[in-house]
């Protein structure tokens, strides 16, 4: 079940003039979230966050499908020209894992299917980026991309907030990479 929460806020990052717009996505089998930004000459804005959520008692193909379907509706309602996703890591619990790594699969499959590439990112990566401390917490997360996006609230659910910081994570990386090449 696609669910959206459309956000409307500016930001300034230091850029070298080339328009993004930017998902980013935490994928999940539950839940995925999603963010949304356009980065112009330097402003940020949020366009969107939402999250993905498929039920837990249905069937793993039947979800996987759901999640699929939903990603698809989303890259096509907000064309991206780029894709950062959490890269998937190896937790304790065996049988998440390997529910979040189906859930990539899928979300990869989505996002090449539409003729893009995924940038992925580690978590301790994302919160290296945006806080300066890779072992920052979800609710230090969504403070800082709330500030960093000048929102109102803290972004929520905390799927659309680490999207959000994905996206965010992307956004940052890239535009010192262009400073950097335009340097050299």
């Amino acid at each position: 079940m696609l669910q959206d929460r459309f956000l409307v806020s500016p930001w300034v990052a230091p850029s070298i003039g080339e328009h993004m717009f930017v998902l980013g996505i935490d994928p999940g089998l539950t839940r995925t979230g999603y963010g949304v930004l356009s980065e112009d000459h330097g402003s940020i804005e949020t366009v969107a966050a939402g999250v993905i959520r498929t039920e837990s008692g249905a069937a793993i193909e039947e979800r996987l499908m759901e999640l699929y379907r939903d990603l698809q509706t989303v890259i096509r309602e907000h064309t991206p020209t780029e894709v950062a996703i959490e890269r998937v890591f190896v937790n304790q619990n065996l049988r998440s894992a390997v529910s979040v790594v189906q859930a990539a699969g899928v979300t990869l499959l989505a996002v090449g299917e539409a003729g893009l590439r995924a940038i992925e990112y580690t978590p301790s990566a994302v919160k290296m980026a945006l806080a300066g401390y890779g072992r920052a917490d979800k609710a230090q997360v969504q403070r800082i991309v709330a500030r960093r996006l000048s929102l109102d609230v803290l972004p929520e659910p905390a799927d659309a907030a680490d999207a959000l910081a994905i996206a965010l994570c992307h956004v940052q990386t890239s535009c010192l990479q262009r400073r950097i090449e335009h340097a050299t």
